[in-house]
């Protein structure tokens, strides 16, 4: 499932291939992958791309046409993807968007959705700002410590659903939210605000590098994603606990990675996560 490495990555890649370029056609295979904004599609014709901006998981594509803007919000979901001509796609009836550029490094950019729980949204400024107040809290990597203090301290509930929360947090997701809490040594049970002012402070540096370094690797392909270009994130290599249940704590601390029984997909070291230190 992309999170925000993921979906920075896609905007990187897009903003190098298609600022500048021209929309010569757009073209949507269904109607319910749009989530709002169906009438406007034929606006979008003629116009300009801008400029590429990330919102949590999401990407933001920003047109303007005679002085107008506005904006097309693809939304990665558990297995959306913005692919380039140059990827073979081996399940054709899952592009649900098509457009073609004139101008640009790529002639085409193509949404697909196999399970199409994202959705793809054509909004105007003000769609685009409500949108965005109801859906993203804070950027993790942008956040300013004290925020994301006030954010940590004010939380009576475990500190991974808060990590987790895209109305607190936007973007981390599952995958990354077990790298953090393993490399700041916080068992995903903790409550949140019981953590001391030095350990927030470890948590927000670890939650920024982690971030940043998945980004520099392109990401993590665990399963669905690809860049647009098609290449692989190879973040995955750098997984600690991440899908590493029964192997040894990569600390060396003589216990092995072990799966939280409340969550199928969470992992953490007895160990070094102890959960009894915060009780």
């Amino acid at each position: 499932m992309p999170e925000l490495p993921e979906a920075e990555v896609v905007a990187c890649q897009l903003r190098g291939a298609l600022l500048g370029a021209q929309l010569t056609d757009c073209w949507v295979g269904r109607k319910d992958i749009v989530r709002e904004g169906f009438p406007s599609l034929s606006w979008y014709t003629g116009s300009v791309l801008q400029q590429v901006d990330r919102y949590g998981k999401s990407v933001a594509l920003r047109f303007v046409k005679k002085r107008t803007v506005r904006y097309l919000v693809a939304e990665l979901g558990m297995t959306g993807l913005l692919l380039f001509p140059c990827v073979q796609i081996k399940y054709p009836q899952h592009v649900h968007l098509r457009m073609t550029f004139a101008g640009g490094r790529e002639a085409e950019l193509r949404y697909w959705n196999s399970r199409r729980f994202g959705r793809l949204s054509f909004l105007d400024q003000l769609g685009l700002d409500q949108y965005r107040a109801r859906r993203f809290g804070h950027d993790p990597l942008a956040v300013s410590f004290a925020d994301f203090q006030r954010l940590v301290t004010s939380r009576r509930g475990r500190l991974k659903p808060l990590l987790m929360h895209q109305q607190s947090l936007a973007g981390i997701g599952n995958i990354y939210a077990n790298e953090i809490l393993f490399r700041a040594g916080l068992h995903a049970n903790v409550m949140a605000d019981r953590l001391p002012a030095t350990r927030v402070e470890r948590l927000y540096q670890v939650t920024q590098e982690v971030l940043r370094s998945a980004i520099a690797c392109g990401g993590s392909s665990v399963k669905d994603f690809f860049a647009p270009d098609g290449t692989e994130g190879q973040f995955k290599q750098c997984h600690l606990v991440y899908g590493k249940e029964g192997q040894p704590c990569p600390n060396r601390c003589g216990r092995t990675i072990r799966r939280l029984q409340s969550e199928r997909s969470a992992f953490f070291c007895p160990r070094c996560q102890d959960l009894r230190r915060w009780r």
